[in-house]
């Protein structure tokens, strides 16, 4: 296995090699990126060999992660903060990178006055290296990238907020407040909106880009955490953590027309290719769920200990599900569920991100 250190920060960015960027194009099989949290890196996993082909070190409680459209960069935040003269801070009472407990429960009074700030860090996939870093008030748990590569946001949950990154400038645009406990965040087709879901008050917020702030909120249902837009931007499915169901959630009249029960503590969730099959990762029932959203049916498989977070790899038939007790990754097939193989990853695997060939 090849191990590629961070241990270098350069200030510019836009200038990888043609020739890199041809031979990535011609891979047939991508690669499937995963932040291990408390390990302080990222794994890179070659999803035709279903092995570890790269490591990506020297990043701090990296747990959110998100890739460009163009598959040159990817995009990590660290839950881990510091004050804002460099010294390290003390976490919120029940917080770790890790288990992040702060997604059931709310967070404390004086937590954006003893929060510091923590690093996104924006990383050439290239060769693994750091090409800027960028700090935001909080610790980051999540990230998503605009359609156009434009921006990046990342949710802090014991802040109430999230904040918004120009990827051409590398500055902080925004912070904008959306309600307790952010946790999720997807934006929509056109990038001029972005759904961010509320675990703290069991509400989905839809913020307008263009001048950053909160247009509205819609209920769903208790502690909404993961959520995946249907690509034409009509639906958005919610998973509700403590009540064990999926929010389905008709964006055009911010109204759930649907509740699809799937059992108890809900965490990953994801889409298939054509859009028609739900997966979701029901953790507290150690199963993984596939609802066809046609037909409203759906067919389960055991999976256990504690399937995590949960991500389709377009293309290839196959769905990985991390675990959160064991330091691997499960690889099933999306046809009928079956486990192909399982992956070693040395950690606890969270948000996970489909890049380009390796």
């Amino acid at each position: 296995m090849k191990a590629i250190s961070i241990l270098r920060t350069t200030a510019w960015t836009g200038l990888l090699m043609p020739l890199v960027l041809g031979a990535q194009a011609a891979m047939a099989e991508p690669l499937v990126y995963v932040p291990l949290g408390g390990e302080n890196k990222i794994v890179a996993i070659d999803a035709a060999k279903n092995e570890i082909v790269d490591t990506i070190s020297g990043l701090a409680a990296v747990h959110g992660l998100a890739g460009t459209p163009d598959g040159r960069f990817l995009i990590a935040g660290s839950f881990e903060t510091r004050a804002r003269d460099g010294e390290a801070v003390a976490k919120p009472a029940g917080v770790s990178e890790d288990e992040h407990a702060a997604h059931h429960g709310a967070a404390p009074a004086n937590a954006k006055a003893d929060a510091g700030v923590s690093t996104v860090s924006v990383i050439q996939t290239a060769d693994g290296s750091v090409v800027r870093r960028i700090d935001v008030p909080g610790a980051v748990h999540h990230v998503a990238v605009s359609p156009d590569g434009r921006f990046a946001v990342v949710t802090h949950p014991n802040d109430g907020a999230i904040s918004a990154i120009d990827l051409e400038s590398y500055e902080l645009v925004a912070t904008v407040a959306t309600g307790p406990l952010p946790n999720y965040a997807t934006f929509g087709p056109n990038g001029d909106r972005l759904f961010v879901s509320n675990a703290g008050n069991d509400t989905v917020s839809e913020v307008d880009t263009t001048r950053w702030i909160v247009r509205s909120n819609a209920v769903v249902g208790s502690s909404p955490e993961h959520v995946v837009l249907a690509d034409d931007g009509a639906t958005l499915y919610v998973n509700n953590v403590e009540d064990g169901t999926i929010s389905v959630l008709d964006v055009g009249d911010r109204k759930v027309v649907k509740t699809i029960p799937i059992g108890s503590t809900l965490h990953g969730i994801d889409l298939s290719d054509d859009g028609r099959t739900l997966f979701v990762a029901a953790l507290g029932d150690d199963k993984v769920v596939a609802v066809d959203l046609g037909t409203g049916g759906d067919r389960s498989a055991s999976l256990a200990p504690a399937p995590y977070h949960l991500a389709v790899v377009s293309g290839t038939g196959k769905l990985y599900v991390s675990s959160a007790d064991q330091p691997k990754i499960w690889v099933m097939d999306q046809r009928n569920l079956e486990i192909l193989g399982e992956i070693p990853i040395g950690g606890k695997g969270h948000q996970m991100v489909q890049g380009a060939g390796g």
